[in-house]
């Protein structure tokens, strides 16, 4: 069985992300600083299934100097890890010129720092195996922009970068890295909206609707498996048609 790892899996996009891997099949670590209820009963409910598993791996991504000493724990706790998706971030929202410098740092350490090291340290043995899966969760503000998310978007765009260079790196040896840019989703963050709001989001995307998290885990999957080997450097914009 796989190991993927999913950072930011405990709730949101990452635990419906985990959900849908360990469903396939996959053995996952959920990679976040805790465990939710959330995730408690679907690592519960995969013990149920017996097709895949979902384990919980508790560690603050923010603590970047301590990650060479987890990716290390991972490996001798799991094995090998045969793919990493780099889900977790914080979208702290402000306008650039009120921004406290720590609350940048903060954006720049976890969204951008912090995949970039997990990465450096788990892409060593997939190399050394000759083959690995490398999904890195964009946004579509990367490239469209949105007010009072400059800094947030800053770090989106780098992932962007990061995974179309990397994949040049490591694709020699059977290493696939792409991206995947989700626009607003239907999540608790959407259903907190009043009516006029979740309604403009909906009549600006081409499909009148808005994207589920499900659709972006199917995309996780579909990279990890065996279709998407031929797929590198690749960013999938998944917003039911926001951005056309």
């Amino acid at each position: 069985m796989r190991n993927i790892v999913v950072t930011g899996g405990s709730r949101g996009l990452g635990l419906g992300i985990a959900k849908r891997l360990a469903g396939a099949g996959y053995s996952v670590i959920a990679v976040a600083r805790g465990e939710s209820d959330g995730l408690a009963a679907a690592i519960a409910e995969a013990g149920k299934t017996g097709t895949g598993a979902l384990h919980f791996a508790p560690f603050d991504l923010a603590e970047t100097d301590a990650i060479p000493a987890f990716a290390a724990e991972l490996r001798k706790s799991f094995g090998g890890v045969y793919g990493l998706v780099n889900n977790a971030g914080i979208g702290t929202s402000g306008m650039l010129a009120n921004m406290h410098n720590s609350q940048i740092e903060s954006l720049i350490r976890l969204n951008t720092l912090a995949p970039i090291v997990l990465t450096k340290y788990l892409v060593r043995s997939m190399m050394a195996e000759g083959e690995g899966r490398i999904v890195n969760i964009a946004s579509i503000v990367a490239s469209n922009g949105y007010s009072g998310l400059s800094v947030y978007s800053a770090t989106k765009a780098s992932l962007v970068g990061f995974t179309r260079s990397l994949a040049r790196e490591v694709g020699k040896v059977g290493v696939t890295v792409n991206a995947i840019a989700p626009g607003f989703m239907e999540t608790d963050m959407t259903h907190g909206m009043d009516d006029t709001q979740h309604t403009r989001l909906v009549r600006r995307s081409a499909l009148r609707r808005l994207a589920e998290v499900d659709d972006v885990a199917q995309s996780v999957e579909y990279l990890l498996g065996d279709a998407g080997r031929n797929i590198t450097g690749t960013l999938i914009t998944i917003d039911a048609g926001s951005t056309t």
